[in-house]
Formats: C-alpha cells, structure tokens, sequence
C-alpha cells in the first residue's frame, strides 16, 4: 500500500487532541491522547518532549486566538487593554486550561515571542525594566481570574427563600443585570490602567506616543 498523503500523527493533532480532552474533562494524560489519535503511547513521545511538551502544545494553541496585532495600535495603553481584552477571550473558550497553563513555565517559542512584543511595548514608552514583569503579571492575573468568572454560572451566590441576615445581598443581586462578569472586568482593568499610567511611562516618553511595531 501507499504511503497515507497526509500523516497519522504530528505535532498539532497532538495539541488539539490534548486539548480537547481538557475542554471536555478538564485533563488529559499522554497515554489518553494517545488513545483518542489511535496509537501507542511511545509514537505520541516521538514528536513531543513528555508531558510538559504537551502541555506547551496546549499553550501555543490556545495562545493562538490572542490577537496580537493588537500590541501595534497606539497609544501603548489602548495598546495594552485591547491585547488583554483578547488574551482574556482566548483563554475564556478554554478555562480548563487556564490551572494547567498557569502553573507550568512557559518554553512554546511563539508564546514566548509574543511577550517579547509586550515586553517591548512598555520599554519603548519608558517604563522601567524592573516594573515591567509586573505589570504584565498583574495584567495577566486580572485577564485568568475574569476568563475562569466567564466560565462560571452567571448568579454565583444562591440565597434560600426566607433567608434573613442577607437582604442587602439579595438587592445588590437583582440590580446587577446580565454581563456581570464583563462589567466586573471592565471595572478591574480601567483601574489597573490608570495606576499603570501612573507608574509610567517616563518624562521622556509622552504617554500620547508610540513607536510603532515592535517587529518581534
């Protein structure tokens, strides 16, 4: 027989499987991914360093729907909310991944380059070296905290009929509305933005300025 046109097994059918199994049970094991693609176990470690190759496979998945040309509009703090707001939504499709991909480093080249393309952003408008991975951690906290509340039912207090000690509770409840979770979001990261205002960029690099792609 022929050889088949296009391969059993590669690298992206392993992401997508991996992936899949954490979208439908919120895990997945390299022996399971091996079942769903229909091989052994030893063929899924022929294309991937272990467990932990897996996982960055997840990672530049997912981190593919981030929409980074959004680090190139101007100016660097429209810049930065609309990259968070993408950040969030790709990782909102996929909040199982969110305790996995946030508890290993992160190795993917292509992930690493798009916070090269952060990273970048806040040094050419004058923020300091030393506060920059902060900023982007804090970011990254507000961004995985609100894309796993999106994931949550949307009236996450049940109050018993009757219940006394919670009628302030009860009133604050049933004015909030639908989007609850966006509002909330919206709130957090207006704030973290006016303080990141705040803590740059430098005199020297009017906050109205923005020198264009990063090119990484």
């Amino acid at each position: 027989m022929g050889r088949p046109r296009t391969p059993l097994l590669d690298r992206e059918r392993i992401g997508a499987t991996a992936l899949e199994l954490l979208d439908d049970h919120g895990e997945f094991s390299v022996p399971q991914v091996a079942r769903r693609l229909g091989v052994q176990t030893g063929s899924v470690y022929h294309h991937v360093d272990g467990r932990a190759g897996v996982i960055e496979l997840v990672r530049e998945r997912v981190s593919a729907s981030i929409d980074t040309a959004t680090l190139d509009l101007g100016p660097w703090d429209t810049a930065l909310a609309a990259w968070a707001r993408s950040y969030r939504a790709a990782f909102a499709a996929h909040p199982h991944a969110i305790p996995l991909l946030m508890t290993s480093p992160v190795r993917a080249p292509k992930v690493l380059a798009q916070y090269e393309r952060a990273v970048r952003l806040l040094l050419d408008v004058g923020f300091p070296v030393e506060r920059v991975m902060t900023v982007i951690t804090a970011l990254e906290n507000l961004v995985l905290g609100s894309a796993l509340d999106l994931a949550a039912p949307e009236t996450m207090w049940e109050l018993p009929a009757g219940s006394p000690g919670t009628e302030n509770l009860a009133d604050a409840l049933a004015a909030t509305g639908p989007g609850r979770a966006d509002a909330a979001f919206e709130l957090a990261l207006a704030a973290f933005m006016e303080h990141c205002r705040a803590l740059g960029p430098t005199p020297s690099h009017p906050p109205d300025a923005h020198p264009g792609p990063s090119g990484a």
